[in-house]
């Protein structure tokens, strides 16, 4: 997923560029980071801060590199000739700016990832044990969701491209996730939808044991709604879910207002139609 919005300019054919900046690109290209900052740029060219800078304001003029965002920039494509909003790929760019915290590509952005959509998504969602502000750039917009560090777990490397890779959370983790906080997936129904397109590969115990890790119990309540309608788990496992319920309720879709029967078997008040959620399996 790529998003670019090219200038009036961008028909020029080619850019030149001196020796400072010419190095700067190839070891840029060479180590498959074409996302960099004001410290790379010193790295590279070893040249003093003011330099350094210097240089990348040029560029960022002639059209060669694009800002993203004060001190965090990415190379422009020759084959785009000139352009000043070149936006490069939006999940490096959204671990660029986890700044180095710990961070995974998650909620809809991970589900887009693993093929559990079937609409395009346009904003980034991120998870990070940093507070960082959300923010939009080139157009796409980018939402950083803060977690703990002992709530880093059941995360994959996914490659862009054979130069490129980020942080996602796996197939089981994204589920909890949007059953956790639903609004940023675009609802319950839309995790059920993804979790059936991708009941063939998902792993049961391992969905249940990221929801018991994550101690929340309206996760643990609305995953064992959903394995048990779609028949996803056995009952042994389901078994381990129920064990850990309280007398208290949820709602199954916090999105949604709080009506609907009450389902004593997972403590839930079921605020969807169960034939909605039913009706997927024959999407």
């Amino acid at each position: 997923m790529q998003r670019r919005a090219l200038s009036s300019e961008s028909a020029v054919p080619s850019k030149t560029v001196g020796s400072r900046m010419a190095q700067l690109m190839t070891a840029l290209y060479e180590s498959g980071q074409t996302t960099f900052t004001n410290a790379d740029v010193e790295s590279i060219t070893h040249l003093p801060s003011a330099s350094a800078r210097s240089l990348i304001r040029h560029a960022v003029e002639r059209g060669v590199v694009s800002r993203l965002e004060p001190g965090l920039f990415v190379l422009v494509p020759p084959e785009l000739g000139r352009t000043a909003e070149f936006a490069g790929n939006p999940y490096v760019v959204a671990r660029q700016l986890a700044a180095g915290a710990e961070y995974f590509i998650s909620h809809a952005s991970a589900m887009e990832l693993h093929r559990m959509v079937t609409q395009p998504q346009f904003v980034i969602f991120t998870s990070t044990t940093k507070r960082l502000r959300n923010r939009a750039i080139h157009g796409t917009e980018f939402r950083f969701v803060f977690i703990r560090h002992e709530a880093v777990f059941g995360v994959t490397t996914h490659w862009i491209s054979k130069q490129d890779s980020v942080k996602v959370s796996d197939i089981e983790r994204t589920v909890i996730d949007g059953l956790h906080l639903p609004a940023y997936c675009g609802g319950v129904t839309e995790v059920a939808k993804g979790l059936w397109m991708r009941r063939n590969d998902v792993k049961p115990e391992r969905l249940i044991e990221y929801a018991l890790l994550l101690e929340n119990g309206a996760v643990i309540r609305r995953l064992g709604y959903l394995l048990e309608l779609y028949e996803i788990a056995a009952p042994e496992e389901l078994h381990r879910l129920r064990h850990s319920l309280s007398a208290t309720y949820a709602t199954l879709d916090p999105t949604l207002p709080a009506e609907g029967a009450y389902l004593s078997g997972w403590r839930l008040r079921v605020n969807l139609s169960p034939d909605e959620l039913d009706a997927l399996r024959r999407n």
